[in-house]
């Protein structure tokens, strides 16, 4: 497994081997006891799966908070999105800050999302599937969400038509009317 630490401390791109031959490929998405070995200690306890219809939709800016706050890990199982991160602990030295990935079926990169980010993604390709491992199961009580296009954050989503959004997404508040019940903690 390749582990590559992003600009965002503790977001990693994880991109694991493939084993192919003729028949295809075999591929181990994930390995407690290994990436323990790397200091990565996640106890995923839920697996989603959505699928875009179309490119341009994006889904995000979501966190879910503590006492059942997540971390993600994202991967994509067919088609091609792009990936975001955003730091929301406060005090944190990159509080705001926001670094995205291209995953693809193709490339087979992953994005391991600590609690304290938010997470959102817009697909680039129809048809495309997300596949995530959570931390804690879903809690309505505790979903959240932030602006995608909010100008504080800036994130370019290379979009190349206008966004397909949720009421939920379009409705969601900026960075800066939003009070994160996340606390950035030195290491």
């Amino acid at each position: 497994m390749q582990i590559v630490q992003t600009d965002l401390p503790g977001v990693l791109i994880l991109t694991p081997r493939r084993f192919g031959d003729a028949r295809g490929f075999f591929s181990e998405s994930w390995n407690k006891a290994r990436m323990a070995e790397h200091g990565l200690h996640y106890d995923f306890v839920q697996d989603n799966h959505s699928l875009s219809e179309t490119e341009n939709t994006v889904r995000g800016l979501h966190f879910q908070s503590p006492p059942h706050a997540q971390a993600k890990l994202v991967r994509c199982g067919r088609g091609r999105l792009f990936d975001v991160a955003v730091d929301i602990r406060t005090g944190s030295p990159t509080y705001g800050r926001w670094v995205g990935v291209e995953l693809s079926f193709e490339n087979g990169r992953q994005l391991l999302i600590p609690e304290g980010f938010l997470h959102g993604f817009a697909t680039r390709e129809p048809m495309t599937e997300i596949l995530y491992k959570c931390t804690d199961t879903y809690a309505p009580e505790c979903d959240g969400a932030v602006r995608f296009d909010d100008p504080d954050i800036g994130i370019d989503w290379g979009l190349t038509g206008p966004p397909v959004l949720s009421d939920k997404d379009a409705a969601a508040p900026a960075l800066a009317a939003f009070d994160s019940p996340f606390a950035w903690e030195a290491a």
